[in-house]
């Protein structure tokens, strides 16, 4: 994924990724880099989170509840451009499962790619959807 940000016509920052996987065994960890291209003020710091969305259909509409499972800052402070920074995020046992899509109940993974530049009150926040699973066991005769 790419992202851009501009202010006043200007691109303020240009930060480039690449995810391993999106489909991913919730076993093995997530995987992959982060490139801050271009920007115009320092980078204070970038994080990699895993988010976990539950949504619950009812008569009265869709109930919905979002949380950070797991966030892991992979800079901080200012960081050297064009520079290939890697990460690995590993799925946390007590509160992930594979991704659930039941009817009316489903249960959904977000990875955010979070960038703090100096001088702005908000992060640039880039949302990547995952699917988790867990392989089957293997059968041993």
């Amino acid at each position: 994924g790419v992202t851009h940000c501009q202010r006043g016509g200007q691109p303020e920052c240009i930060i480039l990724g690449q995810l391993d996987a999106i489909v991913c065994d919730i076993q093995k960890p997530f995987t992959g880099h982060v490139v801050v291209q271009h920007t115009l003020d320092r980078v204070i710091s970038v994080e990699v989170q895993l988010h976990r969305m539950e949504f619950c259909a009812t008569p009265e509409g869709v109930a919905q509840e979002q949380s950070e499972v797991l966030a892991n800052q992979i800079v901080e402070g200012n960081v050297c451009q064009n520079w290939r920074i890697p990460f690995s995020l590993v799925f946390p046992h007590a509160l992930t499962c594979p991704t659930v899509v039941m009817g009316a109940f489903k249960i959904e993974f977000e990875i955010h790619l979070v960038v703090q530049l100096e001088g702005e009150l908000s992060p640039i926040v880039q949302r990547f959807p995952v699917i988790l699973f867990r392989p089957p066991r293997s059968q041993e005769t």
